[in-house]
């Protein structure tokens, strides 16, 4: 009978020369001292739902307050939870975007920053070309909702960032994003939201390649399906795809991080427009994801930002999705 060890033994052997079989190593000078490299990886982790090839992007991550930022918790309450999970104040988050190639078809859900908030972030273009992709490839862009964080990569210096796609945004938030009537009645520090969606969307606007969706209507029919999940935007959307019986969910803003609102659902975040129905839709898209068991993403779930939903002795628990190597 093999042991357990000696079964061990002879795979790491196998590896190995399996290893050595198809690697040439070339020797270096050894050092004492190495200069630090300084660069992250490139962001971008890839999958398969079905027959879809799905591939995370980042568009990289910035330090925000949330702690100070989400409603119905104190600052201390938060801090308190984010250090329980090993997480400071302020709070990295990721900004994520995915891109479904079809086979016949390459469509990018949101779009990432471009030059809006700082150089920590705006990193979606160089993580599609080192994907193995091209800006100029992509055939649709799907939004969930029009923020600066999912919409702004649409452009940089005025001009279009994905000059072949077609820009799908949700009808009620085109409604309410680009109405000066809006604008004008808004508090003086939401002006600027009215602004970028207006310079992100203008190029598409102008070249007829701007459409809108419906609630719960199909975004592209017979490839990206949606859920009306409003409250943080009036049109915000879940956007999903099915495959040979495997679904995969991108809920855009349903959290902002993966452990405070997880454990309470009912806790909000200042960028909500509607407090109350963003805490509604939270908590339809959690008992959703529970009850079906699919894959999830999320836009500001740690990158590559894939996962499930379980609940847990408290509420929800957000699990990560376990790395592997092939696609």
């Amino acid at each position: 009978m093999i042991s357990r060890r000696d079964l061990l033994k002879s795979t790491l052997a196998a590896g190995a020369v399996g290893a050595l079989g198809s690697t040439v190593f070339v020797p270096l000078d050894a050092k004492a001292k190495a200069p630090f490299a300084g660069t992250q990886a490139p962001g971008y982790y890839r999958l398969m739902v079905g027959d879809i090839e799905v591939t995370a992007l980042s568009d990289g991550t910035g330090q925000f307050p949330i702690a100070d930022l989400y409603v119905n918790i104190t600052p201390e309450q938060a801090r308190l939870a984010l250090a329980n999970a090993f997480q400071g104040t302020p709070t990295y988050l990721s900004v994520n975007a995915y891109l479904l190639n079809f086979g016949d078809r390459l469509v990018l859900l949101d779009a990432g920053t471009s030059d809006l908030m700082g150089p920590s972030l705006g990193k979606l273009p160089a993580n599609i070309i080192a994907s193995g992709y091209h800006p100029d490839q992509i055939d649709d862009v799907v939004v969930t909702h029009i923020h600066p964080d999912h919409t702004g990569g649409l452009t940089l210096t005025g001009n279009k960032v994905f000059p072949n796609a077609t820009v799908h945004v949700p009808e009620a938030d085109k409604d309410f994003w680009l109405s000066a009537e809006n604008k004008a009645n808004a508090p003086e520090d939401a002006k600027g939201f009215f602004d970028q969606a207006v310079a992100s969307l203008k190029p598409y606007i102008d070249s007829n390649t701007l459409e809108t969706y419906a609630p719960d209507a199909p975004a592209i029919p017979g490839k990206v399906n949606t859920t009306f999940r409003p409250g943080h935007t009036p049109g915000h959307s879940a956007l999903w795809v099915e495959s040979n019986g495997e679904k995969f969910v991108y809920w855009g803003d349903i959290t902002h991080g993966d452990v405070v609102q997880f454990d309470e659902p009912d806790v909000a975040i200042a960028f909500d427009g509607d407090t109350d129905m963003a805490i509604k839709s939270r908590e339809a898209a959690f008992a959703e994801a529970v009850k079906e068991k699919y894959l999830v993403a999320g836009c500001h779930v740690a990158f590559p930002g894939f996962g499930h939903v379980r609940e847990d002795a408290t509420m929800y628990d957000w699990v990560p999705i376990n790395y592997r190597a092939d696609v």
